[in-house]
């Protein structure tokens, strides 16, 4: 797997950074492990969240790791909607507004955005850091110190997206909240990236199966809008990011890299403008006779061989990852 780039912008490092000056190391190293125990336990926000300690902790060891995975996943809406060219965001349950940061990177067209959260700890760190990191995109942006679990979003915009959010919301409400969001906000596109668990992808599936019925159209990273093939087990991805210094102090952390794990679906009123018959759910397997990968087909889940002598597929099998679409694969079927 490539190690990525500086997983948030540099601007902002720097103020975060800034905000170190003075701080107990030991203080936030401590916080730092009680938001990660609690994140394990699936505590909400409002349970880990108490000041700006707390906040600029999740800033330090949250923040990147988030902002990749939404990266990562806008790719995939790039991949899928090439046309798609935003002038509105709304960043629901946004935290720190990393999947905000990470849109204005890709999309130059964006000019509005509103960020919504029920953390009013968050949302006030979240301005300062726009401002001193000298964003003028965020500095200019909508802050609603709301909970999107309990209210309509006043808002609407082209792009919603809702990243590490949704599994915060009681089991209960996960209809009620998308049905909400993708009527209330009238979004052209709606982005769901959660954590990388069983859990959150049966979660998920229960909110992928409701939009169907309502009309929506799925342009990733299912290759189908048939009930998911996987039997036992769960479509996640991953994506690996470099960890700073102060993030390899916090998390007590020896390997340089973390790779972050993320479940995502993206939907659209239109079908994709580009589609694709398959997508790779597993690390490709590279052996001295071809690659052996694990597909999502439109036909249900098929496990391929790419033959090395089979020179121009294979060629084009290797540069594959992980998560990468394919407009066509090998006939060769283990």
């Amino acid at each position: 797997m490539t190690l990525g780039q500086s997983p948030i912008p540099a601007a902002l490092l720097e103020a975060l950074a800034a905000r170190l000056n003075g701080r107990s190391r030991q203080e936030l190293r401590s916080r730092a492990q009680a938001l990660s125990s609690g994140y394990r336990l699936h505590a909400t926000t409002a349970a880990t969240i108490h000041d700006e300690t707390d906040a600029l902790s999740y800033a330090l060891t949250r923040m990147p790791a988030t902002y990749a995975a939404v990266a990562h996943v806008f790719s995939k809406l790039i991949e899928a909607r090439p046309d798609f060219a935003p002038l509105s965001i709304a960043d629901v349950g946004c935290g720190l507004g990393a999947a905000t940061y990470a849109a204005q990177e890709i999309w130059p067209s964006l000019d509005r955005a509103v960020l919504l959260d029920q953390s009013a700890v968050f949302l006030k760190l979240a301005q300062e850091l726009a401002h001193e990191s000298n964003a003028p995109f965020l500095s200019q942006a909508r802050f609603l110190n709301q909970d999107f679990v309990t209210c309509v979003p006043d808002s609407q915009a082209e792009l919603v997206v809702l990243s590490y959010a949704l599994t915060e919301a009681p089991e209960g409400a996960l209809i009620e909240i998308v049905e909400r969001l993708w009527g209330a906000m009238r979004a052209e596109i709606l982005v769901i990236v959660e954590p990388g668990t069983s859990r959150d992808y049966a979660r998920l599936m229960r909110v992928r199966a409701h939009l169907l019925r309502q009309g929506a159209r799925v342009l990733a990273p299912c290759p189908h809008e048939s009930p998911c093939p996987l039997i036992e087990d769960w479509c996640h991805f991953t994506t690996r990011l470099p960890r700073s210094k102060e993030h390899l102090f916090l998390k007590d952390a020896r390997v340089p890299y973390e790779d972050e794990k993320f479940s995502y679906l993206i939907f659209g009123r239109q079908p994709a403008t580009q589609s694709f018959s398959a997508r790779m759910i597993a690390p490709p397997q590279i052996g001295k006779t071809g690659i052996f990968a694990r597909l999502c087909t439109r036909g249900g889940i098929e496990e391929t061989f790419t033959a090395r002598r089979d020179k121009a597929l294979y060629k084009e099998m290797r540069r594959k990852e992980w998560g990468d679409p394919l407009a066509a694969h090998s006939q060769e079927t283990e």
